[in-house]
């Protein structure tokens, strides 16, 4: 009899000998300033799971987490958390120590991209370009003088500037400064968000979100989101409110830059060490340098959120793709 060759299982169900659907549970919420958009995004994932066949219920990353997987063991976890609890690496390193699969990237990877500084240091090391930037821990302003500090970083930068937590994501924090004597008042606004502040060139553009998914057959880029907020500055506000912001999918760039920005996704996504799903916001230039700004392992999923958006470009459905996730998730756990 001829090899009839690999099988492969429908969507919404694990192969097996008794076929079930596929079982899987999507963590949303968390202690972080990002938690109703967590939330959000997670009502989101659940809805498309849902209407492909895949059994989806959320849960928090609380102390009732580990004891229930124990209990009631699920086929794959989806990670909707933003923030810390969802993009520092921690979460999934106590998943692989359960032993339980997820999809996503690995822990170390994470830890990694979670910090931008660190993260921009390894993207601008395998020739991406960057904006120029200084990182610096709330101690140093203290210990050395605020105003001495601020004076050597604007001589160095120039003006204007964007000032961002050195970890984070929703834009949280995120300010540009434009006059010198804005500067500390944004520095003091983005020490609320973290110890740790970045301050960078601010890099006049197209604002793109490139996002990059693994279909099977390796890491893919999606058609570039282009970002147009109305205030001029893609802030939590609007990012987050609809009307605020127009998006344009795909971007209204040429077919030269829209390549270069997809290989700048994926040299992000290899370089850094990512699975499964990432986005890389970046800035084109007017003379159609792409400058890589950063990079979330846990993108948004809400009704304003650039990840979807990119798909429904590349004429997939949010609910498919996150099932073909979470069933080679079940099928090769996380290590």
């Amino acid at each position: 009899m001829s090899d009839p060759g690999p099988t492969t299982a429908p969507t919404g169900s694990v192969a097996g000998a008794d076929e079930h659907p596929l079982r899987a549970l999507v963590l949303a919420g968390g202690l972080t300033f990002e938690r109703e958009v967590s939330i959000n995004s997670g009502g989101q994932v659940v809805g498309a799971l849902t209407r492909v066949g895949v059994d989806a219920e959320m849960h928090d990353a609380d102390a009732g987490l580990l004891p229930g997987l124990s209990a009631t063991p699920v086929d794959a976890v989806f990670i909707a958390l933003h923030g810390s609890a969802g993009e520092d690496g921690a979460l999934r390193a106590v998943l692989d120590l359960a032993g339980v699969p997820y999809v996503g990237s690995p822990a170390a990877a994470c830890r990694l991209a979670w910090d931008k500084p660190a993260a921009k240091s390894v993207v601008r090391a395998a020739g991406v370009t960057t904006p120029d930037w200084v990182a610096l821990p709330h101690s140093t302003f203290r210990e050395l003088g605020a105003a001495a500090v601020l004076d050597l970083i604007v001589a160095r930068l120039g003006l204007p500037l964007m000032v961002k937590p050195a970890s984070g994501g929703s834009s949280l924090g995120v300010q540009k400064v434009s006059r010198v004597e804005d500067l500390p008042a944004a520095m003091v606004s983005c020490f609320a968000y973290g110890d740790t502040v970045m301050v960078e060139r601010f890099v006049d553009g197209v604002e793109l979100a490139l996002s990059v998914v693994d279909l099977g057959q390796g890491p893919e880029s999606l058609p570039a989101v282009e970002i147009v907020p109305e205030s001029g500055v893609f802030d939590y506000t609007s990012r987050y409110t609809p009307g605020m912001t127009e998006y344009h999918a795909p971007a209204r760039v040429s077919d030269a830059v829209a390549a270069r920005a997809a290989e700048v996704a994926l040299t992000v996504h290899r370089v850094l060490g990512l699975s499964d799903l990432s986005r890389t916001d970046a800035i084109v230039t007017e003379d159609g340098e792409v400058h890589f700004l950063e990079v979330n392992v846990s993108p948004g999923l809400t009704e304003t959120s650039m990840f979807p958006m990119a798909l429904e470009a590349a004429g997939h459905t949010l609910g498919e793709v996150l099932a073909g996730l979470l069933e080679r998730a079940a099928i090769t756990p996380s290590s």
